[in-house]
């Protein structure tokens, strides 16, 4: 039966504003040698699908320095030292879209990559969602809103126009949690079918 390794050792080797480097030194319970891992430590994360009234979803581009890119996601970022994750979740849909909502559900968390990482990414659906101010944007975002029909999600995923793995997460927690409603999942059958049919 695999069990957690023993760590025996843990030893910070890079700090910085939003996480750090640290070097985990684990006993193999099958062989009892000691192995050197690398964890890149963050803050949790959360993320939000923001759903009109309409049946639109707000979504963002902006660009990602790791895929040097603008990419199509959701709202969403850290969850601040003293904050909740809905806190959060709502803080950045303010300052990422000027949009606010008051009916909020939450759709569980996942590791985003637990080989390096110890953090969980919260997801919440909120309905409703009405603009009601300016963004607020960080001297390092850069962001426009796009707002979508909900039911296009799927062909949008399916053509690889979203493919942050956190945001395609967040849409099948959405998806079996029924908050998408039928047209939604129809869209996501003719998706998966156009994609299998390639």
């Amino acid at each position: 039966m695999v069990v957690p390794w023993p760590i025996e050792e843990e030893r910070e080797m890079l700090s910085f504003r939003i996480g750090g480097l640290v070097r985990l030194r684990a006993r193999s319970p099958r062989t009892g040698k000691l192995h050197d891992f690398y964890e890149m430590r963050f803050t949790d994360w959360t993320n939000v699908i923001p759903v009109t009234q309409d049946g639109r979803v707000i979504l963002i581009r902006q660009f990602r320095a790791g895929a040097r890119q603008v990419t199509l996601e959701i709202p969403g970022g850290l969850v601040e030292p003293g904050e909740t994750p809905l806190e959060a979740a709502k803080r950045e849909l303010r300052e990422e879209t000027g949009y606010s909502a008051a009916d909020w559900t939450p759709l569980g968390s996942v590791q985003p990559n637990p080989a390096i990482q110890g953090n969980r990414c919260h997801t919440f659906l909120a309905r409703g969602a009405v603009p009601t101010g300016g963004l607020a944007l960080e001297p390092m975002e850069d962001i426009e809103v796009e707002p979508v029909p909900l039911a296009a999600v799927p062909g949008l995923i399916a053509r690889s126009e979203i493919e942050h793995t956190l945001v395609i997460s967040a849409f099948v927690r959405m998806w079996l949690a029924g908050g998408g409603g039928g047209a939604w999942a129809d869209s996501l059958a003719r998706a998966a079918e156009r994609g299998a049919g390639t």
